[in-house]
């Protein structure tokens, strides 16, 4: 049986980046592997041993473009208003919460927030399939 276990993005500014996801959402580096042309970021926390991999491709000047296939990386929290306010308060200007109902049960409350790059996060409060 296969195993999820990274996702990758490509970043302008390594620095930001990693202050970014380890403000918002506490990643902290889990390995760093420099080479010639490009640098790979490990980032995870103690809730999952899933990783986000940054990477930095040296000398690189123009942001990237998401595209429009990349769809958004999701994280789930315990307390989405508590979260909302502390990012907030970061200054990552993260939109309005939303309740998302289906046959009068909800399925899920969320809000997205953008990293310095332009990628969209979701974050989901743990209810049901989102734990």
């Amino acid at each position: 049986m296969a195993k999820a276990i990274h996702s990758m993005i490509r970043v302008l500014d390594e620095t930001r980046s990693v202050d970014f996801y380890r403000q918002a959402f506490g990643l902290e580096i889990a390995e760093r592997l420099d080479f010639e042309t490009f640098t790979l970021v490990y980032m995870s926390n103690a809730e999952s041993e899933f990783e986000l991999e940054l990477t930095v491709n040296k000398g690189r000047e123009e942001p990237y473009a998401p595209g429009d296939g990349y769809g958004h990386l999701a994280f789930s929290v315990a307390d989405l208003d508590s979260e909302h306010d502390r990012i907030g308060a970061l200054g990552f200007n993260p939109r309005k919460i939303v309740e998302f109902n289906r046959d009068g049960t909800l399925l899920a409350r969320f809000f997205f927030v953008e990293d310095p790059d332009g990628y969209k996060i979701e974050v989901l409060q743990r209810h049901g399939r989102f734990k």
